[in-house]
C-alpha cells in the first residue's frame, strides 16, 4: 500500500525533498511499518525519527493521523484505514521544547 507523509521541514531538508512523500508500505500499516518505510526509501532519516536502539519515537517529533495525535500510541498499533488507502497522510511534526 501507498502511504502519504508530511515530514517537518528539517526531516525535508535531510531527505532532500519538497512536500509530501509517498512510501510503501507492505502488511499491517503501523506507524513502525511507515518508519521503516521511510529509512528504506530515504536511508538518510535512519535514527532521526525514531531512537535505533529504543526504537521509540524520538521526543521531540509528534505523529498525527486523521487529525488525532498518535504520538503515545504504540508504534505497532494500526492506522486508520484511511491512512492505509492513501486518502489521508501521516504527519509528522516536530515539536517545540521551551524553558
Amino acid at each position: 500500500m501507498t502511504v502519504r507523509v508530511e515530514l517537518p521541514y528539517h526531516l525535508r531538508q535531510l531527505a532532500r525533498v519538497n512536500g509530501e512523500v509517498a512510501v510503501e508500505v507492505s502488511g499491517a500499516v503501523t506507524m513502525n511499518a511507515v518508519i521503516d518505510a521511510l529509512d528504506a526509501r530515504y536511508p538518510m532519516l535512519e535514527g532521526t525519527i525514531r531512537d535505533p536502539a529504543t526504537r521509540q519515537r524520538r521526543p521531540l517529533l509528534r505523529f498525527f493521523a486523521c487529525e488525532e495525535d498518535r504520538s503515545f500510541e504504540p508504534l505497532d498499533a494500526p492506522l486508520p484505514e484511511a491512512v492505509a488507502q492513501g486518502r489521508e497522510p501521516v504527519i509528522v511534526l516536530g515539536a517545540i521544547a521551551g524553558g
